[in-house]
């Protein structure tokens, strides 16, 4: 994984619940229990392995026909985006999707910041004109997700954790969002199963401590198979 970090450290999640006055009645990540789920931490890694492993195999043609079309949609653009993301302890690392936007999709989002949908540290719109014809259509199947797999099989991230946020987000994140941070980011999570983009930033991180502080084998193989239906039948994705 990538050694370099966001912050330089991350001293910043090991302050006191308490200093985050906003936050004082909510719930906290108990980080020493964390810290002690080792076994769950190799089976879990054990599982992103085999199963993205699988998935690049048996997924290929999806993923080889999708860069046909946006290829064939703009033979001289990139077919795959990526971007820097904040994982785990503040850890940078490289997210890789299919492109579905227009090429300068990030120099146009100051011009957009104003139309944002979703309340807090992050930008959603339903009818952004980045987006390209085939990139709403990926957008609501996942599809152009697909290439986390090989984050996952790097070890960037996890098939099931929180959604890895942007550099600029987490610059606006009080001590309580600083919490997602604590363990390895997902491709999908209890959030995505619950709404997805019609769900809040502050409800986002409430589901996401929900999981960390539940997560098990178990709740990550059935967020797996809740996962694969919502692909199957979308809800709530743009």
């Amino acid at each position: 994984m990538n050694s370099e970090k966001y912050f330089g450290d991350v001293s910043i999640l090991e302050k006191k619940p308490g200093l985050d006055q906003e936050h004082s009645n909510l719930v906290w990540i108990d980080k020493d229990k964390l810290q002690k789920q080792k076994g769950y931490d190799f089976i879990k890694r054990i599982i992103d392995l085999f199963l993205g492993t699988i998935g690049v195999i048996f997924i290929s043609p999806v993923m080889l026909w999708v860069a046909y079309k946006i290829h064939k949609d703009e033979p001289n653009s990139p077919i795959v985006f990526s971007q820097k993301r904040v994982g785990k302890n503040g850890e940078l690392f490289t997210m890789y999707k299919f492109r579905s936007m227009c090429v300068d999709a990030e120099e146009q989002l100051d011009t957009l910041a104003e139309k944002n949908e979703i309340k807090g540290a992050m930008f959603k719109m339903k009818e952004d004109p980045r987006v390209t014809v085939f990139g709403k259509f990926i957008r609501r199947t996942s599809l152009d997700e697909l290439p986390q797999l090989i984050n996952v099989i790097k070890g960037d991230m996890s098939l099931i954790g929180p959604r890895p946020p942007l550099q600029r987000e987490v610059a606006e994140y009080t001590l309580y969002d600083m919490q997602r941070l604590l363990v390895k980011p997902g491709c999908s999570g209890l959030w995505q199963v619950s709404g997805r983009n019609d769900v809040h930033f502050d409800e986002m991180v409430n589901y996401d401590i929900e999981y960390i502080r539940k997560r098990s084998i178990k709740y990550d193989i059935s967020l797996i198979v809740k996962t694969i239906k919502v692909m199957i039948k979308p809800d709530g994705a743009y």
